[in-house]
């Protein structure tokens, strides 16, 4: 049976988060409006996966938060990155690129004689 897209993004959502708010500080649907169109709406987020993830993050200190005004004059809490954030986000990036190319060499393996 095939991954729903929602189960492979649950195990890449703090790497996504962290690099979205590697562009600056952003409200919750914001984050979610930029995973979906950085990766030309591939990837969704749901609330009721961003929220519980943000503030984990934040517990963690990788992010922190405060009350701001959206464009619409919304009150909205606006994430930003902390310093162990920006560090975490590099071995996020560092482990995902290992990820990916261990997992490519395996898509690309043929046996001698196959």
């Amino acid at each position: 049976m095939a991954a729903k897209k929602s189960d492979i993004l649950q195990g890449t959502l703090t790497l996504l988060v962290l690099k979205s708010l590697s562009q600056g500080s952003l409200h919750g649907y914001a984050i979610a409006s930029h995973i979906k169109r950085a990766s030309s709406e591939a990837l969704r987020v749901e609330e009721g996966s961003l929220y519980p993830a943000l503030h984990r993050l934040e517990q963690e200190g990788f992010i922190q938060a405060e009350w701001g005004l959206t464009e619409t004059n919304r009150k909205a809490r606006f994430y930003s990155l902390t310093r162990a954030g920006r560090k975490h986000l590099r071995d996020e990036e560092e482990s995902w690129a290992r990820l990916t190319e261990a997992v490519s060499n395996v898509l690309r393996f043929r046996e001698q004689g196959a």
